[in-house]
């Protein structure tokens, strides 16, 4: 019988042979990246492309930009993203914190020891452990799952985690069974994001086709329930 972590190496195996390497976070900065982190909370990441594109016309991808511009004018510019003006209060936080405490460095921000840094961030209104994580693998290089609604969702259908599971407990799982490889975080994260945005949908998953189907439960329990 497999263990966790043979299993957990082989559904990472599996979906990057067939969905390849993502590619994520795609950006052309850190600071991009940061931005993007934010906006992308409860909204699709094509809603998020246009609002970056629009800050990228208006020349704001700059913390000090960020902090000159008036709030509303920031908001309507990444209104594409949705929750707008909650979203621009929240990066107007983030720029806050990052200018006071780092003198706008991300090199020296990303220099602190990530349970330092993990732990100052999700002290800034408006970021929750997904978004600082975000922000730390993909921006800061830093080896800490991402846990999303994805993730929680494959393993619970896959049968290998509660269905109420929290972000906390579902993160140190993957710690615990996945070795810390900074490549494999970002990568893995991503496979699970393309599966359940393409297959492992909320309603009316694609399991047929879904190259987990051999090691999930769901399709089964459907299957007796009706």
């Amino acid at each position: 019988m497999q263990s966790t972590q043979e299993t957990l190496m082989q559904i990472y195996q599996t979906l990057l042979e067939h969905l390849g390497s993502r590619g994520w976070w795609p950006a052309d900065s850190r600071l991009e990246v940061i931005i993007g982190a934010v906006l992308t909370q409860a909204v699709a990441w094509k809603n998020v492309t246009r609002a970056i594109n629009n800050l990228k016309s208006a020349h704001l991808i700059n913390i000090n930009a960020i902090l000159n511009i008036n709030e509303e004018d920031l908001a309507q510019c990444i209104k594409p993203a949705l929750y707008h003006r909650q979203k621009a209060r929240k990066l107007k936080a983030l720029m806050t914190f990052i200018a006071r405490e780092y003198n706008s460095d991300l090199d020296l921000m990303f220099a602190q020891p990530l349970p330092v840094l993990r732990e100052k961030l999700l002290a800034v209104w408006g970021i929750g452990p997904e978004t600082a994580d975000s922000i730390l693998l993909y921006a800061g290089d830093k080896p800490v799952f991402v846990v999303d609604t994805y993730t929680k969702r494959i393993f619970y259908r896959l049968g290998m985690v509660d269905e109420n599971i929290s972000y906390q407990e579902m993160q140190e799982y993957f710690h615990n069974n996945v070795p810390p490889n900074l490549y494999i975080y970002n990568e893995y994260h991503a496979l699970l994001v393309g599966l359940g945005a393409n297959y492992c949908k909320k309603s009316r998953p694609g399991c047929s086709q879904c190259p987990l189907l051999k090691l999930c439960k769901y399709l089964t329990h459907l299957q007796e329930k009706y």
